[in-house]
């Protein structure tokens, strides 16, 4: 039933300007629109709706992520603007950008918004 449809993530921030900042002029984003309830930008045809809340703690898991087909380009593209990706223990990354790649070949590489929130880039095998 949904299969077709498109999606709508949720994402809580602290801040709206800084978050109009970092997801639309950092991560190229489009903004739709912002009132008092949200934040909206798209992703492709997928929107994001960025919530103001009070002080939260951010998941400690991915709660964005974006499909790329070439992730270390798609990663020396956001560090130029400015993201740091996280350098996790366990990922044994030659690069030093912090990019996983999992048993299969899949490859993913994480970073934070401004408010903690745990994001990633990932390039799938077929």
């Amino acid at each position: 039933m949904l299969s077709s449809s498109r999606l709508i993530a949720f994402v809580r921030v602290t801040d709206y300007q800084r978050a109009r900042d970092f997801y639309g002029d950092v991560l190229g984003l489009e903004f739709v629109s912002q009132d008092e309830y949200a934040l909206v930008l798209k992703s492709g045809a997928n929107m994001i709706r960025i919530v103001k809340t009070g002080p939260f703690t951010p998941e400690r898991s991915t709660v964005l992520g974006w499909e790329v087909s070439g992730i270390e380009r798609a990663a020396a593209e956001l560090q130029a603007r400015g993201v740091s990706f996280e350098k996790y223990p366990w990922v044994n990354d030659p690069t030093g950008v912090g990019i996983w790649t999992a048993p299969g070949g899949d490859k993913v590489a994480w970073f934070k918004d401004p408010d903690g929130n745990v994001l990633s880039i990932s390039q799938h095998h077929e």
